[in-house]
């Protein structure tokens, strides 16, 4: 008698067979945790750029709220010679404002500036760190935009579109090249202070996979949320947790092919892999005693220097893009002595991580951005009634004709300046750069082209400068 042929599926077979396939999850998680080696399931891994770019990582200071470039950078002494004059007629005609609603009055600045280095760089006595590597600067003073409020300026200037839902930079650039270190996120995100209008949209992946979205860091507390275990479990037992809700993901992927439950394994290993890098990453008390000076940080304590040491730290260890979020730079009044304020707390640590990338040998392939939203008027914004102290009652509105920024490293020209704004800082009148060439001129540093590295989403291909961008060639080292 012949007997009837037992017909196993793969899912059956995977079942039965779950305690073996456990044990061998958890051990390929130790040995890759041992070993640095990527997990056969993370879909964030080393990819292929367009041609070879200069940068590697990229370090994206985004000053929220937008300090004003009339005061730090862009120095106009015509404007300092119309100071308090009312804004000529037709400047001020159908202009649009977020606060300003009457003609207002021309603001000059009371800081001094001067040329530094040898490349001559014109920077504000505001920051003489800074000034002390400006031959390393890249100093653009041409950005536009068509946002005057911070969150969609926000939004736009991260993402490449005023509204929620886009992938932000980042999460382009984790996308396009992938991760260097298994053990750690592709894309990291730190705040200091209060978080930006734009929320946690800043650092999101959008209609791109989950996986490649910003992980933001914490300063007190876990790094990562969850990251330590509960009392009373072992590494080994978090290990066959993870290891078993995997082998239940894997079942599912195969059956539907879903890309974020291949997204849900590869954080759950990597959350594995982070919970012995992270600790390490984070004390910087190894750090030598001339380092902690350089940046102006105290071992232990919580503050944007110590970020910006972490960022070293991060970038070292391969991490692909860093982005930092600085709080307190929205200055509708008292603009004189808070930009005196913030920057006596952001010079120095900016500039010694300029210093500490280029003496580690970093510099060339790490791409330092430093930015905002917008920019601020050249015209003045004044809260209360008119006084004597109407100067230090002083604020500047949104600004979003003429801002700038500037870059360094990553294969930047070093030591120039970039574009020009008009007599009163006002408008651009020479290399506009709009926030689309920006991303465009980022991603060419990394050797992706905008207009290939595309996703397609709902029937079309999207890009992070979507319909626009040019690179800046003149930029380019």
């Amino acid at each position: 008698m012949v007997q009837p042929q037992t017909s196993v599926s793969r899912r059956e077979f995977l079942a039965r067979s779950s305690v073996g396939i456990g044990s061998a999850a958890l051990a390929s998680l130790l040995a890759g945790e041992s070993k640095g080696a990527p997990s056969s399931n993370d879909v964030s891994g080393v990819k292929r750029s367009h041609f070879m770019g200069k940068a590697k990582n990229v370090i994206f200071f985004h000053m929220v709220g937008a300090p004003s470039q009339l005061d730090l950078f862009d120095y106009k002494p015509i404007l300092n010679e119309h100071d308090g004059k009312l804004m000529p007629d037709d400047l001020w005609k159908d202009l649009r404002l977020a606060f300003i609603r009457e003609q207002p009055n021309l603001l000059g600045t009371p800081f001094q500036f001067r040329k530094w280095g040898e490349s001559g760089n014109e920077l504000s006595e505001l920051l003489p760190h800074l000034g002390a590597v400006a031959d390393e600067l890249a100093v653009i003073k041409s950005m536009h935009t068509e946002q005057i409020n911070h969150g969609p300026a926000q939004v736009l200037m991260q993402t490449g579109f005023a509204q929620f839902g886009r992938p932000c930079i980042g999460a382009w650039t984790s996308y396009g090249l992938g991760s260097l270190n298994r053990d750690l996120p592709v894309f990291v995100v730190m705040n200091t202070g209060t978080i930006a209008g734009g929320g946690n949209s800043l650092w999101g992946s959008g209609f791109l996979p989950s996986v490649h979205q910003g992980v933001e860091f914490r300063s007190s507390g876990d790094p990562v949320l969850f990251l330590s275990n509960p009392a009373g479990m072992s590494r080994s037992d978090r290990g066959r947790i993870v290891s078993s809700i995997n082998h239940l993901n894997r079942l599912r992927f195969d059956e539907l092919g879903d890309p974020e439950i291949a997204t849900r394994i590869s954080q759950y290993e990597m959350a594995y892999r982070m919970q012995a890098a992270v600790p390490e990453l984070m004390d910087v008390s190894g750090e030598t005693e001339a380092t902690h000076k350089m940046y102006g940080t105290e071992p232990g304590k919580a503050s944007f220097a110590n970020n910006c040491l972490l960022a070293r730290r991060l970038v070292e260890r391969g991490v692909r893009f860093v982005q930092l979020y600085d709080s307190g730079w929205d200055m509708h009044s008292n603009v004189f002595p808070s930009l005196k304020k913030k920057c006596r707390q952001a010079d120095q640590p900016i500039a010694a991580l300029i210093k500490d990338l280029k003496q580690r040998g970093l510099l060339d392939e790490t791409l330092v951005i430093w930015g905002a939203e917008f920019g601020r008027t050249p015209m003045l914004q004044l809260r209360g009634s008119d006084g004597d102290d109407f100067k230090k009652r002083a604020g500047r509105d949104h600004h979003k004709h003429a801002f700038s920024i500037w870059m360094a490293g990553g294969g930047v020209k070093p030591g120039i300046t970039y574009g020009k704004t008009d007599d009163l800082g006002f408008s651009v009148v020479e290399d506009p750069m709009h926030v689309n060439d920006f991303h465009a001129t980022l991603l060419h540093l990394l050797g992706l082209d905008h207009e290939q590295l595309t996703y397609t989403y709902q029937g079309r291909k999207f890009r992070l400068t979507d319909v626009g961008g040019n690179v800046a060639e003149k930029l380019l080292a």
